[in-house]
């Protein structure tokens, strides 16, 4: 799993989601331990692993008590809105197991595409969880899909958070405009998409953003950057990202592992 481009340079996956990227029930496992080593061996040294639900945003926090490689976020999907969110804040108390690895509120947001949850409950939900990353000064990871124009108009009537991030950003040069627009701490996350030959809108908005404005990303096990599409994505191919960020701004995969590594740090406040 070693990256053709490691070259000594550090890396943050600055999301992933750790309990699939070990396989489902036990198929194709790595224990956690293994999985950070493997990481480490790709320059890939620090993993925010993302909560989508009650379950996971615990498992997330367990992993970062477990390694000190990895910090959790806490929060409800879209898609699973339905469920309710209020197991969320008493994971944010200082007495919470773990609270000292929480870095973020997500992923969080709308999603327009598949409506696995009413649209006003999504809303509600977004909402609630904009105001716990105000509450208690977390980053913000929103996740959107076909849902640009609700994002952005309850970002500005909720207020956006000093930090926040639009995790795997699909969008082309006008999207990332109006997102950077929001406020000085919004930033973009930019995954495996930025590679793929079918979307050169994304790599005009990953040319367009300045270096202080983006993190990478895997959404791993998800979305599998190039030339691994087809494989299950890990952590380890942040640097494959990173590179496919580098020739869409052109300039060197140094200067982007520099930027994104001090980037993820200032958004989570990783110590």
């Amino acid at each position: 799993m070693t990256s053709p481009i490691t070259g000594g340079l550090r890396w943050t996956d600055a999301h992933c989601h750790l309990e699939y990227t070990r396989g489902a029930k036990g198929t194709d496992a790595l224990s956690l331990s293994d999985e950070v080593a493997a990481a480490a061996e790709a320059g890939v040294l620090r993993l925010v692993d993302v909560g989508t639900d009650l379950d996971r945003s615990t498992l997330a926090v367990s992993h970062a008590i477990e390694s000190s490689a990895i910090w959790a976020t806490v929060g409800l999907h879209p898609h699973d809105a339905t469920n309710g969110w209020d197991w969320i804040e008493p994971m944010l108390a200082p007495d919470s197991p773990g609270r000292n690895r929480i870095v973020g509120v997500g992923e969080c947001g709308l999603d327009y595409h598949y409506d696995h949850s009413p649209r006003q409950l999504q809303r509600e939900s977004f909402a609630a969880q904009i105001a716990l990353a105000h509450a208690y000064d977390l980053a913000l990871v929103i996740h959107t899909r076909e849902a640009w124009d609700d994002t952005w108009s309850m970002l500005r009537s909720e207020g956006v958070p000093s930090r926040t991030v639009f995790h795997c950003f699909t969008g082309g040069a006008a999207e990332a405009e109006t997102c950077l627009a929001l406020a000085d701490g919004v930033m973009l996350s930019f995954s495996g998409i930025v590679s793929y030959k079918t979307a050169p809108e994304n790599r005009e908005a990953a040319a367009l953003c300045p270096l202080d404005r983006f993190t990478v990303e895997t959404d791993s096990p998800y979305l599998t950057p190039v030339p691994h599409r087809g494989k299950k994505n890990v952590p380890g191919y942040v640097p494959l990202v990173g590179a496919a960020v580098a020739a869409a701004k052109g300039l060197g995969v140094s200067e982007i592992a520099a930027a994104s590594w001090a980037n993820a740090e200032r958004l989570f406040r990783l110590a």
